[in-house]
């Protein structure tokens, strides 16, 4: 049976971070796999393909599915596409999840947004944030706002799913929780 909820959960093998847009799951998913010296797979660049356009499922499962078998027992994998979920969750040891409140989670992806418009940082194979996207109802600034619940009733219900019982869960609700975790999961 796996911890529920504690702040004194290592750091396992086969990890999913997951929170609302702008949560830091990337930044977080990175560190974890440096830590754990396992593979880093970005949902979020295995389903956007050049132009924004949309995988299908069938190519991104593939896809998803390919990133784990060449990663094999250590990876950690960050996004929030339910469709991923049969293929990661039977094997995950540790569950990330970034539960911030709906201010920090919206202030920050409205920074982060303005930086890459700034920098006309690469996204995701050749993807760039565009200022007409900011319009666009899939936006992560308007997901962010209209999807906070949601997420938080979706993760809440994945984490007392009896299915998922062996995964340990670390629920951070503050920075200074995930700073407290990663201190207590970096321990030898």
């Amino acid at each position: 049976m796996g911890r529920r909820g504690s702040l004194d959960v290592p750091l396992g093998p086969r990890v999913v971070v997951g929170g609302i847009s702008g949560s830091g799951k990337s930044t977080l998913g990175k560190e974890l796999a440096r830590r754990n010296g396992g593979a880093y797979i970005e949902l979020d660049s295995l389903f956007h393909n050049a132009g924004w356009r949309a995988s299908t499922d069938e190519e991104f499962v593939a896809r998803l599915r390919a990133a784990l078998a060449a990663a094999g027992d250590r990876w950690v994998v960050d996004g929030n596409y339910s469709r991923t979920r049969e293929e990661t969750w039977p094997h995950v040891t540790t569950f990330v999840w970034l539960d911030y409140p709906f201010g920090l989670a919206t202030w920050r992806t409205m920074k982060r947004t303005a930086r890459r418009l700034a920098t006309r940082e690469e996204l995701w194979n050749g993807n760039r944030e565009v200022w007409r996207n900011l319009l666009d109802k899939g936006h992560p600034i308007w997901w962010s706002m209209s999807q906070w619940r949601h997420s938080r009733r979706t993760y809440t219900a994945m984490v007392d799913d009896p299915r998922w019982a062996h995964v340990d869960v670390v629920h951070i609700r503050r920075p200074s929780e995930l700073r407290q975790w990663l201190r207590y999961a970096s321990r030898p």
